[in-house]
């Protein structure tokens, strides 16, 4: 598990522009589960591919479109959610950093870590954007 002061400055890039910090199972389950679109984005402190996640995801909510609610799990802290979170993921493989979209509780778009990796924010944004001009 990694320390608390390493973690809490990546996690704020994201709840700081409004994602919501899941934090166990059942606030996964809850989320993945309502009505409308939502992302899920299985933060990391990757600086390879999270260093480019986490801008790309904040550049896409500039659009036209977006999910209704857009969440949060950070792998190797909130074990608990992101264990949750890959299980919705399914039948994609562990990874992490990793983004879903879904609807109404079904997992409509995902953006696995060999698709974030090497690529830039913009790119990730306009793959999410794509996703959410479709489904949202």
């Amino acid at each position: 598990m990694y320390p608390e002061q390493l973690v809490m400055p990546m996690k704020e890039e994201l709840t700081s522009v409004g994602f919501e910090d899941l934090q166990n199972a059942t606030e996964v389950a809850a989320a993945v589960n309502s009505k409308g679109t939502v992302l899920v984005v299985v933060n990391s402190v990757c600086g390879c591919a999270a260093g480019a996640a986490r801008p790309g995801v904040k550049l896409s909510l500039h659009a036209t479109k977006r999910p209704n609610r857009i969440t949060t799990v950070f792998a190797g802290f909130d074990t608990e959610a992101t264990e949750q979170a890959r299980k919705h993921f399914l039948p994609f493989p562990p990874s992490s950093p990793c983004i879903g979209l879904f609807k109404d509780g079904k997992l409509v778009h995902f953006v696995e870590r060999h698709h974030i990796e090497g690529r830039s924010g913009a790119l990730i944004a306009d793959n999410l954007k794509a996703a959410y001009e479709e489904y949202c």
